[in-house]
């Protein structure tokens, strides 16, 4: 009796197609269960999230009952929705504009034109759940840092803010 015989078949027996596919199936699931890889998570516990956000020229009549602190807002970052944050501060910045000085300096002041009335630049503080991993903050799942494109949803706005700050605590 040869040991394969002209369909392919091992001792007659066992086609080597079938076996090899066995084999393939038998060593993928050893290797999943012998050497399952990091098991858990890298990041710590919850941990709050504060994040400092830019808002630069909102147009509004009147920006300090549309954004409250107290209020919740949904917090998207990179197109993917990471969860709802809690407005823990709104801090208004002035607008101002250059004015030359006669003696050839510049000065900053406030802005007479009446359309920048409704024109506001504000630094918002969000307060939230994440935790902390190697690779830094992460909020909602997604990592969050400085740079990072965000978008704050309310019930009132909907704000394509820039991150200028983010702090952890435990």
């Amino acid at each position: 009796m040869a040991i394969l015989d002209s369909k392919g078949r091992l001792f007659g027996k066992v086609n080597l197609l079938d076996a090899g596919a066995v084999l393939i199936i038998v060593l993928v699931l050893a290797g999943i269960f012998l050497f399952p890889g990091p098991s858990g998570t890298l990041a710590s516990s919850d941990t709050n999230v504060e994040v400092d956000v830019l808002v630069l020229g909102l147009k509004s009549r009147d920006s300090t009952t549309l954004i409250k602190v107290g209020d919740k807002a949904k917090f998207i970052i990179r197109n993917q929705p990471s969860g709802e944050a809690k407005i823990k501060k709104v801090e208004l910045l002035p607008r101002t504009t250059l004015a030359p000085q006669g003696d050839g300096s510049v000065k900053a002041v406030n802005d007479p034109r009446p359309e920048e009335k409704f024109s506001v630049n504000m630094i918002v503080t969000l307060e939230g759940k994440g935790q902390m991993t190697e690779n830094g903050p992460v909020f909602g799942g997604t990592n969050i840092k400085v740079g990072t494109p965000v978008e704050l949803d309310g019930a009132l706005f909907n704000l394509k803010p820039s991150v200028i700050d983010v702090r952890v605590s435990s």
